[in-house]
């Protein structure tokens, strides 16, 4: 069992859990898993843990893990995703509903990926978030992908000099995991838990995993539009460090070596914070829409003079 990070004191319990101060994911295999409480307990031959679900953002759930039903819906309620990852990184998500009730950050988003201008704005945000010095106003989305194509390139060829790593290039098979030579193993299985994460802050402050402004066409394309700005600094040198050392479990010792990096950058307190920059969303709003004091109310009905109470008959008598 591999903790994520440590946990951070909360002064309100009304507004917990944020995301910020939540351990960014824990890592479970040859398990069983139950409810217990408001929390659920981790039962493995060293024993038993108890586990807060409501401090974690991700479960990752691998090889030889059981879950009862109880489990499942406390770690949804909790906003807690949970993922089943495969021993050849092969994941499948099952979402809870993460930690706002409220959908103004997701009608934000969905806002500006349809307005065509308003979507460049977000993507040229996206890439000038990955350069030290601002995009020049006058450069083509061509030529910006251009620059961080070279970007990643060298990127990679740094690392690989670094750490005295042989590279040849990103490639993989997702049918035969071992097939691919252990750097591109590496960072694959960084990346697995990279976009585990982003995914967690994404749900947990309310955007859609789908809706992605530079990715398109799956069902987590935002999650790789987010998982692309910090990679460089931090998923792709794990990987070559791990390489480098040698050893056995190589796969296993990338994971550790994510959960340490993502806790010492403050990863999930700065996705909260890039999304709503990206976004521009309100701080104050930001705030307010991470706790709901109702969340069993019904929402407002659209209509087009604006909205109107939901919960209500409005047939007449």
């Amino acid at each position: 069992m591999v903790l994520g990070s440590e946990v951070r004191a909360v002064q309100n319990l009304r507004i917990l859990p944020k995301v910020r101060d939540s351990w960014t994911y824990l890592y479970v295999e040859h398990a069983r898993i139950d409810q217990e409480d408001k929390g659920i307990c981790l039962h493995d031959e060293k024993g038993r843990v108890h586990v807060p679900c409501a401090a974690l953002s991700l479960l990752m759930l691998g090889p030889g893990t059981s879950v009862t039903h109880a489990a499942i819906m406390t770690m949804a309620e909790a906003g807690c995703l949970v993922a089943w990852c495969g021993e050849q990184g092969v994941r499948f998500y099952a979402q809870g509903m993460g930690e706002t009730r409220s959908a103004a950050r997701l009608l934000q988003q969905a806002r500006k990926w349809a307005d065509e201008t308003e979507r460049m704005k977000v993507v040229r945000r996206m890439y000038e978030m990955r350069f030290p010095d601002p995009l020049p106003p006058d450069l083509t989305l061509r030529q910006i992908r251009g620059k961080e194509g070279a970007r990643v390139r060298a990127a990679y060829k740094r690392n690989a000099e670094r750490f005295g790593i042989p590279w040849s290039g990103r490639e993989y098979d997702r049918a035969n995991w071992d097939a691919s030579d252990p750097v591109n193993r590496a960072l694959s299985a960084a990346n697995s838990c990279l976009y585990g994460v982003c995914h967690a802050a994404i749900v947990a402050a309310g955007y859609s995993p789908a809706i992605g402004f530079i990715h398109t066409g799956k069902m987590l394309s935002f999650v790789y539009d987010v998982a692309d700005l910090y990679k460089m600094e931090l998923t792709v040198p794990a990987a070559f460090m791990e390489v480098a050392k040698g050893g056995p479990r190589l796969e296993s010792r990338v994971r550790h070596r994510c959960r340490d990096l993502f806790a010492e950058h403050d990863l999930l307190g700065r996705i909260v914070d890039d999304l709503d920059a990206l976004f521009e969303s309100p701080v104050d709003q930001a705030t307010a829409d991470l706790f709901d004091q109702d969340q069993a109310a019904p929402g407002s009905l659209w209509d087009p003079n604006g909205e109107v109470e939901g919960g209500q008959n409005y047939g007449g008598s």
